[in-house]
């Protein structure tokens, strides 16, 4: 049986001599593993739509056991990000985090739209930090462990100035504060900017600038949560480190 789907190339593994396979992100099916025969030979027509990123429409026969990969044309390559390895270093974070927190053939169309959004918005030259920052705070959700960001996650008071309580899991209030020694101080645009990178359409993004300071406060929030509560270890996010520390 031939389906048709628009997907995202997450990785691919090499196979025999020339062969791959391709782990996907559909739109319409989540994420599913194809073959692609020949893929490794120079003139495949199958070796440019198989690269990590592509994002495009795959023909695949199903069967039995694994599906085989038909055809694939591609819709973008992100040129952009390939060419500039921070921005590879972004995208192959996005495209893992994926990977590990979702299961196979789990249709979820929200996701794979907020993915190949933040790959577009990498390839227009858009602040990499911010994105990242915007995906990690939606992702929560993703993987089970969203924060309160509503309201004291102690009193659920909705009014006054907050801290992040990683012990908590969410905002704590002034009168709540005490309850978590290790309590995260950020200021109050942080806290607004956590609410509305968890619930704003990604679609609808405009032009970010963040102070320097409020991306750090950002990061220690989100760096320290997922540490503590999602389990994952990333090869990306090592790298991505290590380019921080290159920076400096």
């Amino acid at each position: 049986m031939l389906d048709k789907a628009e997907g995202i190339v997450l990785r691919t593994i090499s196979y025999g001599e020339s062969n791959v396979i391709v782990t996907l992100f559909t739109r319409e099916a989540g994420k599913i593993a194809v073959m692609a025969k020949g893929a490794k030979k120079p003139k495949s027509r199958l070796a440019s739509i198989t690269q990590p990123f592509m994002y495009g429409m795959f023909l695949y026969y199903k069967g039995s056991g694994m599906s085989t990969l038909s055809q694939g044309d591609p819709v973008n390559s992100f040129k952009l990000l390939r060419a500039d390895i921070n921005k590879t270093a972004y995208a192959s974070y996005f495209v893992e985090m994926v990977d590990k927190l979702t299961e196979e053939k789990e249709r979820n169309p929200y996701l794979f739209e907020l993915l190949l959004q933040l790959l577009q918005y990498l390839n227009e030259e858009m602040d990499e930090e911010v994105l990242m920052r915007i995906f990690e705070t939606k992702m929560t959700a993703v993987a089970g462990i969203k924060p309160e960001l509503d309201h004291c996650a102690s009193c659920q008071n909705k009014e006054g100035e907050f801290s992040f309580s990683v012990k908590e899991a969410g905002f704590l209030c002034r009168q709540c504060a005490h309850i978590d020694e290790k309590i995260i101080p950020i200021s109050q645009q942080t806290v607004r900017l956590l609410r509305l990178f968890f619930y704003m359409d990604i679609a609808r993004l405009g032009t970010v600038s963040l102070k320097q300071e409020t991306k750090d406060q950002l990061k220690t929030v989100l760096e320290t949560y997922y540490d503590e509560y999602s389990g994952l270890h990333l090869k990306s996010k090592r790298f991505l480190s290590q380019l921080e520390k290159w920076k400096l």
